[in-house]
C-alpha cells in the first residue's frame, strides 16, 4: 500500500507545510522547526517516492500534487524547496481552497535553460542522470555538495543536508530519475497568472541552480508574488541562514 509520511510539529494556529526537494526527505526541515513551532501548526510531508514514503512509483507532477493535497489542511501556508517548490506552485493551482498563501524556495517556474530563459543546462541535468544509474548514492551526495557550493560554511552546511538521508529510506532509481525529468521538462511559466495565492519567493544570491538572472524574468511574468534574495546564501538558504530565512517567512505569514 501507498503511504504518504507525514509529521506534526508546533503550537501555532496557522497551518504550514514544508515540502522538500529533490533526492532528500523531511528531515532537511529540522533546524528551522524550532523557531517556526511558535508560530505555525506545521506538517512535514515526504514526497511520494522519497524518504518514509513508500511504495510510490514514478509520478508527474500533477500526480504528485493529488497524492499531497488530501494532507494539506485548508488555508495552509504551503513552502515548497526546490523540486517541492514545482509541487507547491501545481499545489496552488489545483487545489485553490487547500493554499492560503505559497513560498517558493530556492525554486523555479521552469528549471531547465530555455531560449532567454537562464536555468540549468540540459547537459548538467542529463549527467546526472547518467551518473545515477552508475553510481547512485555518490550522484546525490556531489548534487547536494552542489547546493551549498560558495557559501561561506559550504561543507558545514553539506554535513547538514547529508545528515538528513542518513538512515532514511532513499529513493528508488526510478523515483530519482522521474524528479530529474521533472525538473528537466516542466515548465508552468505560463501557468503563474492562474496562481491566486499570495506568494514570497527565497532565493540565495549564490544559486548555482537557480540563476540569479532568472529572478526579474520571474518578477516580471508573476507580478503578483514579491521576491527577497538572501546574500551569501545558496540552494539552501533554511540551512545557511536559518535566523533570516525564518524571519522573512514570520514577517510574510503574519
Amino acid at each position: 500500500m501507498m503511504t504518504l509520511f507525514t509529521q506534526h510539529f508546533g503550537q501555532g494556529n496557522q497551518p504550514l507545510v514544508l515540502l522538500h526537494g529533490w533526492g532528500l526527505n523531511s528531515r532537511v526541515w529540522d533546524f528551522i522547526l524550532s523557531p517556526l513551532s511558535p508560530h505555525f501548526s506545521i506538517t512535514l510531508i515526504d514526497l511520494p517516492g522519497y524518504g518514509r514514503s513508500q511504495p510510490f512509483d514514478t509520478l508527474s507532477l500533477n500526480e504528485m500534487a493529488s497524492h499531497i493535497a488530501p494532507h494539506i489542511p485548508p488555508q495552509s501556508v504551503v513552502l515548497g524547496w526546490s523540486l517541492g517548490g514545482l509541487v507547491a506552485a501545481q499545489l496552488a493551482i489545483d487545489f485553490k481552497e487547500k493554499v492560503k498563501q505559497l513560498i517558493f524556495v530556492a525554486s523555479s517556474p521552469c528549471f531547465s535553460q530555455r531560449e532567454q530563459w537562464p536555468g540549468i543546462s540540459p547537459e548538467v541535468l542529463g549527467n546526472f542522470q547518467t551518473q545515477l544509474a552508475t553510481d547512485f548514492r555518490r550522484t546525490i551526495e556531489r548534487f547536494i555538495a552542489l547546493q551549498s557550493l560558495g557559501t561561506e560554511n559550504a561543507s558545514l552546511n553539506t554535513r547538514t543536508l547529508k545528515q538528513a538521508i542518513v538512515d532514511q529510506p532513499q529513493a528508488s532509481l526510478a523515483v530519482l530519475n522521474q524528479g530529474l525529468t521533472i525538473l528537466q521538462n516542466d515548465d508552468l511559466r505560463q501557468k503563474l497568472p492562474s496562481i491566486t495565492a499570495p506568494t514570497l519567493r527565497i532565493y540565495g544570491a549564490l544559486d548555482s541552480l537557480v540563476p540569479r538572472k532568472s529572478i526579474p524574468l520571474t518578477d516580471k511574468l508573476w507580478p503578483t508574488s514579491q521576491s527577497i534574495v538572501i546574500e551569501h546564501a545558496a540552494h539552501a538558504p533554511f540551512i545557511s541562514h536559518p535566523e533570516q530565512f525564518c524571519e522573512a517567512i514570520i514577517k510574510f505569514t503574519h
